[in-house]
């Protein structure tokens, strides 16, 4: 390893500043040369090699290697692709559609980077870098995708195509990376040499020399390469290639001369020995001629007419050197140069010039000027205006520059001249009738501007016939740009910045409302949310999602107005969370109906006058328990009231009974099953047992007197049995035979357990195991119990069958319904199976199958059913049609309850369909008969079919249900409420009159608002009209006090105060207007900024409020015109200490003296002066304040400032000592090799300074031994 020691400008200054004083000085000349140090010190040379056992020398490091020249891996190329070639020529979409679009696909798939741009002459440069191998991919994707492709077909011999394709295609792969084409060469079994290559034309040409290149090495027989000038090509090939072909057809040979954009010298010649030796002879004399007889003269035309010069594919070329003979170089497109060189005889060079300058100036460019913001109304929707033009004139190139205030016009002078007054003309037009304005809103306001799927932004577009332009997230700007019909531009503006300043007052807040209340906050349909919005129009709330399970709603609108709402929606769960809790009350299932009452009377009462929510259980359920929910007070008190309903109806009585604690568990037993045996056994009594741990040995039950006092007895006879002695038998049982276990009203159960004194239990519809039955008391009593219940349980296993006779005509009845009265006797009877005939054997005979007493009671109750069926009638009751539907109630509850009650069947006729024709008459006969027979008169009176109900079922039993059905038919009155009113009635989307229609059980009709009618009917059963009758005059009576509150709230005043006042009176962020509106109740309106009368404040709500809210205005501005303004002069250097960071100082001290402080801005004219406003004598206590400050302040800014006189500068002492020793000389060092005789190396010499990898022959040098 060698080390090197990098000597700077600093560590040799700090070098030569560290010296001792004595060696600081100026020594003689002599002494000074010996000082310095040697070339050989200051600049070691590498080690040198070490000697090897055969003489030679090796370097003793890792410089032995040989060092290969270093390259790096990534590589950049440009293509060009030409206008006429580009596939994509849209130039509106530059950097946009369908061409960026391949370009990012290309960069996926090759790995490489593209950049593109756009030249004048609207051709395409695509800059492309990356490894070697993706840039050539990428080139060929390129070529494909983005230029025009073009096809050739070049034939060699068949035995050549191997040689093109290569080993495993890779030669066929390389040839089109590097050229860009597709090459398709035909199949070995395909007879033809012709092989298609398709790509752009310079890819072609390029391609078709490779292949041919590759077939002349390939054919031994002659391959001649003839190196020529490339200047002399153009004359070897002759115009359009016609004198290469005479020479190729003369002499048989094929010539292979370099395409233009191919940088190659040398052409090929293939073929027979002689005809290529023939070919090679008229190539070097047409190359020997020309060069003794042509001369060349170079001319300046400006780059953007080179194109013209050379023409579409370069036929212009071509053209020229048909007509004068002159070949016409152009430099390179990427070459700065203007100078075309023209190479001919001398005779024909001025006819070419005159050619070459006629071709160039064919073309011109022009502009026209135009606002750049005016550039897409010229060229129209989707280039419309602009397609107009260019129709007519295509030769003519028309660019528009974003950001330029002029359009670019190229093409054919006399076409460029008409199209530039054409669009000169729709200019003028669009600048007399249009403007634009630009204005700045903050880029987080911009989404909000816009609109939900731009619904704003759309409305004002349309609106004012303008179009506004809103820059993209990404571009981060503020400006938005308005354009159209100068007064729409000004009114869209207005508008715009109206929506700003209101967004900009705009704040969001998060309320936690747990999700359990968001539901009911929403309510059904979101009516309660929107009576909330609809409060408060102002603000967005927005829930979470039901799936999110967040508690966060967030509220967006104005700053007061989201307070209002967030105050108001926390009053509102507050209520709620108040109104949840909820209790639970057992009450017997036959009271239920009771406590609802005729037609929801009773429970309604009870909900309103407790204001609470109560659940019933359903018909069908089990449950006993009504679910109370509401605030807790108000909950116990519709517990006490439904108590009482109970006690009233069925001598409900509550005793207490004292029972050990450590009982109750063994006494409650498994999952409930022994307490729950003695609640049903003793008419369904509850029994109440205290909280587990609590240790309280209080029991309460609750029932009839009677069933209470039995339970009572059973518990504390039970409780004294686990006391002494318990045992517990289990025996099992089918589910069917439990129902006949116990008997009808438990009569069987009862008789073993009192014969036996032990408790059977049976298993809950919860329980997993539905055959045990548990037996539960004394031994004796527990095997006697369990002897019993065997053997009734063997008697139910011996089946017997048994039949019995039932007239066909109630057949029907048992097995309706799918069957359902055969299924619940089955149910009741051990699961007994009744079979009955089938319909056509007319047979009367019924067979009965099971266990044998199960059948004797199921034929004992058929029985029973049968003489039910044979007394039964049939009564006819006339209800209109229209009142039937109201009969029936939601889901037909209604009649269910009547058929329930009353044990009879109630059939409703068909309905008659109103749209239906009337029955024709029938033609009249002579005879007065129609087919023979005689129709009686129809009776005017009789009732219609449609009208008539069917009820059957024993005669007193029906007479009943008439009476109920009766009852309830619907009954129309009217109320007069005045017509005003009715839209309030009704309410938003009719929820105010739905409301009242669920409330009070009646249907409300409001005369259609073309009537003027004050007559508002109410239809629904006797009972519940006087109740809505009374609710809407209540209503009523609610909207005219409303009405008159609103007259009175709607009072204005309008108070005069001096403009300059305004923002006193509204105070920091609104805090001091707030307040007043607060205390006052009161709308306070400050003029907008165009209004006329700057000065008048106007004060909305009730007339004493509006004038005290005047008084406190009016109390703040003589506040303020007493106040006077002083300025003093303050030391600017303690403006920043008075004023504290991020102004707390300066808060203090206007907040403690009452006064106000303006401070100068960078850049005051006087930077000292201070204004203090205020009342007199704050004002001057605070100027006192602020004096005394400023002294203090100014003691401490003094002796800073002493502090700082005796620090030293950085850098000052270096820069001293330097001025005392004089200008520096710089580094020297002694026998350096540029004093010796030896010569200064030469730096652009190869052997002096190698480049890596290159060999060089050792030479001796002071620069040391070469490394290479």
């Amino acid at each position: 390893m060698s080390s090197v020691a990098v000597l700077t400008q600093e560590s040799f200054n700090e070098h030569r500043s560290g010296l001792l004083p004595e060696q600081g000085g100026r020594p003689n000349a002599g002494d000074d040369e010996d000082a310095l140090p040697t070339y050989k010190d200051a600049f070691p040379p590498l080690p040198e090699r070490a000697a090897t056992p055969d003489g030679t020398q090796e370097t003793a490091s890792a410089w032995t290697s040989k060092i290969r020249p270093l390259k790096s891996s990534i590589i950049t190329q440009v293509f060009h692709v030409p206008l006429e070639e580009r596939k994509y020529k849209d130039i509106n979409q530059f950097g946009e559609g369908d061409q960026a679009k391949v370009c990012v696909d290309i960069m996926h798939r090759t790995g490489a980077h593209l950049e593109l741009s756009l030249a004048k002459d609207q051709g395409l440069s695509i800059m492309v870098s990356g490894k070697l191998d993706a840039v050539m991919k990428a080139r060929k994707e390129i070529v494909s995708r983005l230029q025009t492709q073009a096809s050739a077909t070049v034939a060699i011999p068949k035995e050549h195509h191997r040689f093109v394709i290569g080993k495993n295609g890779e030669k066929l792969q390389e040839l089109e990376l590097k050229t860009a084409t597709k090459i398709q060469i035909p199949r070995p079994d395909d007879p033809s040499n012709q092989i298609k290559i398709s790509g752009t034309k310079e890819g072609l040409e390029k391609a078709k020399h490779e292949i041919l290149l590759i077939s002349a090495e390939q054919d031994k027989r002659a391959v001649e390469r003839v190196n020529i000038d490339k200047v002399y090509h153009p004359f070897i090939t002759g115009a359009y290639n016609r004198v290469v072909g005479e020479m190729m057809q003369e002499t048989s040979a094929r010539i292979n001369v370099p395409p233009p954009s191919v940088n190659k010298t040398e052409i090929v010649i293939t073929g027979e020995k002689e005809q290529v030796a023939l070919a090679v002879t008229m190539i070097k004399k047409i190359y020997e001629e020309k060069k003794k007889n042509t001369t060349t003269i170079a001319v300046e035309v400006k780059k953007s007419q080179h194109k013209y010069v050379v023409g579409p594919k370069g036929n212009t070329l071509q053209e020229i050197l048909d007509r004068t003979g002159v070949s016409v170089e152009i430099p390179p497109t990427d070459s700065g140069s203007e100078t075309v060189i023209l190479r001919g005889e001398p005779d024909r060079l001025g006819q070419a010039l005159t050619e070459v300058y006629a071709k160039a100036n064919s073309y011109t460019v022009s502009s026209v000027s135009a606002p750049s913001w005016l550039h897409r109304f010229i060229i129209g929707k989707k280039g419309q205006n602009l397609a107009k033009i260019t129709q007519q004139m295509p030769k003519v190139h028309i660019e528009f520059t974003e950001g330029e205030d002029r359009i670019t016009l190229e093409g054919p002078t006399k076409d460029v001249s008409m199209v530039q007054t054409q669009i000169e003309a729709i200019v003028t037009d669009l600048v007399s009738r249009m403007d634009y304005t630009e204005i700045s809103v903050d880029p987080k306001f911009h989404r909000h501007l816009i609109g939900k799927a731009g619904v704003n932004i759309n409305r004002i577009k349309e609106l004012y016939k303008v179009t506004v332009r809103i820059p993209p997230d990404n571009e981060k700007s503020n400006l938005i740009r308005i354009e159209g019909d100068p007064q729409g531009v000004q009114e869209a503006k207005k508008e715009l910045l109206e929506l700003a300043s209101r967004m900009e007052n705009e704040r969001t807040k998060d309320l936690i409302i747990e999700q359990r209340f968001h539901r009911a906050i929403i309510g059904q349909k979101g009516e309660k949310i929107k009576e909330v919005r609809d409060k408060f129009p102002e603000v967005i709330i927005n829930f979470p999602d039901p799936a999110q399970k967040s508690d966060i709603v967030q509220l967006r609108g104005p700053r007061n107005e989201v307070e209002k709402c967030s105050k108001f929606m926390g009053k509102l769960v507050a209520e709620m969370v108040e109104n949840s809790f909820s209790v639970s009350v057992p009450i017997f299932k036959q009271f239920h109906r009771n406590i609802i009452g005729k037609g929801g009377s009773n429970i309604k009462k009870i909900r309103e006058e407790t204001s609470t929510k109560i659940d019933l259980p359903a018909e069908n359920s089990n449950s006993e328990m009504i679910v109370i929910t509401g605030k807790k007070a108000n909950c116990e008190a519709a517990r006490t009231r439904i108590l009482a309903i109970q006690k009233e109806l069925a001598n409900i009585t509550e005793m207490d009974v004292s029972i050990p604690s450590k009982l109750h568990n063994s006494l409650i037993g498994s999952k409930g099953r022994l307490v729950r045996s003695i609640m049903e056994e003793c008419g369904g009594v509850h029994i109440h047992f205290p909280t587990e741990g609590s240790g309280i040995d209080k029991v309460t039950i609750r029932g009839p007197v009677e069933d209470v006092e039995k339970a009572k007895l059973q518990l504390l006879a039970l409780a004294e049995e686990k006391q002494t002695k318990s045992h517990t038998a289990e025996l099992h049982a089918k589910p069917e035979y439990h129902k006949f276990l116990i008997g009808k009203g438990g009569g069987n159960i009862r008789k073993v357990r009192d014969s036996t004194g032990a408790r059977i239990i049976f298993p809950t519809a919860e329980d997993k195991d539905q055959e045990l039955i548990t037996v539960v008391g004394t031994e004796e009593a527990v095997r006697e119990a369990q002897k019993e219940l065997e053997e009734l349980i063997k008697s139910l296993d011996n089946i017997v069958e048994d039949t019995m006779i039932v007239d066909p005509k109630h057949h029907r009845y048992f097995v309706a319904r799918r069957g359902q009265v055969l299924r619940d006797l089955a149910d009741e009877y051990g699961g007994v199976m009744v079979s009955f005939p089938r319909t056509a054997s007319q047979s009367d005979k019924v067979t009965l199958k099971g266990a044998k007493e199960c059948v004797e009671a199921a034929k004992k109750r058929m029985q029973e059913i049968i003489e039910d069926l044979d007394a039964q009638v049939t009564i006819e009751c006339v209800i209109t049609q229209k009142f039937h539907r109201s009969i029936m109630g939601p889901k037909g509850s209604r009649i269910q309850q009547i058929t329930r009650d009353h044990n009879v069947q109630i059939k409703f006729p068909e309905r008659e369909d109103p749209q239906a024709a009337p029955p024709a008459e029938p033609p009249v006969q002579e005879n007065g008969e129609a087919n023979g027979e005689v129709k009686e008169p129809v009776d005017p009176n009789a009732p219609k079919k449609c009208d008539v109900i069917v009820i059957s079922g024993r005669k007193e039993r029906c007479e009943a249900a008439v009476e109920a059905l009766k009852a309830l038919v619907p009954v129309t009155i009217e109320v007069e409420v005045p017509f005003e009113l009715h839209r309030y009635i009704i309410g938003q989307k009719g929820s105010g009159i739905r409301k009242m229609m669920d409330e009070f059980e009646v249907n409300i009709q409001v005369p259609a608002p073309e009537q003027q009618s004050d007559k508002i009917a109410i239809t629904g059963l006797a009972s519940h009209l006087d109740r809505a009758k009374e609710g809407l005059l209540d209503r009523v009576k609610e909207l005219q006090a409303e009405q008159e509150d609103r007259a009175l709230r709607s009072f204005k005043l309008t108070i005069t105060v001096d403009p300059k006042y305004h923002p006193k009176i509204i105070g920091r962020k609104g805090a001091i207007i707030t307040t007043i509106r607060t205390e006052h109740d009161v709308n306070i309106q400050f003029p907008e900024k165009n209004d006329e009368n700057q000065d008048q404040i106007t004060i909305t709500g009730y007339e004493h409020k509006a004038i005290a809210a005047r008084d406190a205005i009016q109390t703040i501005v003589d506040e303020l015109e007493e106040m006077i303004s002083e300025d003093i002069t303050l030391d600017s250097r303690v403006h920043a200490r008075i004023i504290g960071a991020r102004g707390k100082g300066i808060r203090k001290i206007m907040d403690e003296f009452k006064v106000d402080l303006r401070f100068p801005q960078s850049g005051a004219a006087d930077p000292n002066l201070v204004t203090v406003t205020g009342r007199p004598e704050l004002v001057d206590e605070a100027i006192d304040h602020l004096l005394n400050l400023e002294e203090e302040y100014m003691a401490d800014v003094a002796e800073n400032e002493e502090k700082k006189a005796y620090m030293r500068p950085s850098g000052g002492s270096a820069a001293a000592m330097d001025e005392q020793r004089g200008p520096s000389k710089g580094f020297v060092v002694r026998e350096a090799p540029w004093t010796t005789n030896e010569k200064a190396p030469d730096m652009s010499s190869s052997e002096d300074f190698p480049s890596f990898g290159a060999p060089v022959a050792a030479k001796t040098s002071p620069w040391g031994p070469k490394r290479f």
